[in-house]
């Protein structure tokens, strides 16, 4: 009767053919593994390359506020998963770090909760010739702390009524503010959520409260609409990015920081007009929640 597992002779030993096989197929495993890796790889230098103009251009601008002593403030807002810390790394890779600082501050302590609601927030403020980027802002209370019961109806409506005159102030003493709000789907946020459900490497990144934030989802939805109504105004206008690709994100969100100082030694040869299917403003994007309204009967941006 023939062997079951016939054998062949490699290198001088006796070894299965089943084994060989085996082999065979973990060997093809791990070479579409590494042709995958080199892909994502080869993609993530493009992007990078892409990126590296603006780059410049952003270390251009930080120079000249330093040479002026102006001071910056850029504030990113936006849902859960929006992309807005990866675009943040990407816009302070080869910044100097003397003169950029990125403050994201976590929940207000005991004593802090019995301060004005700003003044937290002030004590990260730039000094002449500093950038500062709030990666979420005092905006929190217009949204996260709104929809989650962190805060009374009393404080939300005071933050409401007072932030306009706050940041007109700002305006009028001669701080640069800049108001980004990354805009994603409902559908990409599951997504990237699941992701950083699935890779040990990201799961740092999911909370408690982006858990809950597909359920409250209308929620966030309306509290952007009252937040665009009452807040975007000619001193201090809201900026909407549209983040469903990261990349595209990424280089109108620099496009905007850009385009909001005429610092010397602009390119001549760069187009810094922002995608107009990525970058919107308040206005128009308040505009295009109440036709949405109008005619679903809801909110769906």
């Amino acid at each position: 009767m023939p062997d079951a597992d016939p054998h062949v002779e490699v290198n001088g030993e006796t070894v299965p053919i089943s084994k060989l096989v085996a082999s065979h197929l973990e060997l093809q495993d791990e070479v579409a593994l590494l042709r995958d890796e080199s892909k994502r790889a080869m993609r993530k230098l493009a992007a990078d390359q892409e990126l590296r103009p603006w780059q410049v251009e952003l270390l251009k601008l930080q120079r000249h506020l330093e040479a002026h002593n102006l001071r910056m403030i850029v504030l990113f807002e936006g849902r859960d998963a929006s992309g807005k810390g990866g675009t943040i790394r990407r816009i302070t890779r080869f910044m100097n770090v003397k003169h950029y600082r990125v403050v994201a501050l976590g929940k207000p302590h005991h004593e802090q909760k019995t301060q004005w609601y700003f003044q937290r927030y002030v004590a990260q403020f730039p000094r002449g010739g500093e950038m500062v980027i709030f990666d979420r802002s005092w905006y929190n209370r217009a949204m996260v702390e709104k929809v989650f019961s962190f805060c009374t109806d009393l404080e939300y409506e005071n933050f409401m009524k007072g932030v306009v005159g706050f940041e007109k102030d700002l305006v009028r003493q001669g701080t640069i503010l800049l108001k980004l709000y990354f805009s994603v789907t409902k559908e990409e946020q599951a997504r990237r959520f699941e992701r950083r459900r699935d890779d040990p490497l990201r799961q740092w990144k999911l909370s408690e409260i982006d858990v809950q934030a597909q359920e409250h989802w209308d929620d966030f939805t309306d509290l952007k609409f009252a937040m665009l109504k009452r807040t975007s105004t000619a001193a201090a206008p809201w900026t909407i990015i549209r983040s469903e690709v990261k990349q595209k994100a990424r280089l109108n969100a620099m496009k905007v920081i850009l385009n909001s100082v005429p610092y010397e030694g602009r390119s001549t040869s760069l187009d810094f007009v922002p995608d107009r299917d990525i970058v919107v403003s308040g206005a128009e994007e308040l505009s295009n929640m109440k036709a949405e309204l109008i005619r679903k009967g809801k909110f769906t941006l």
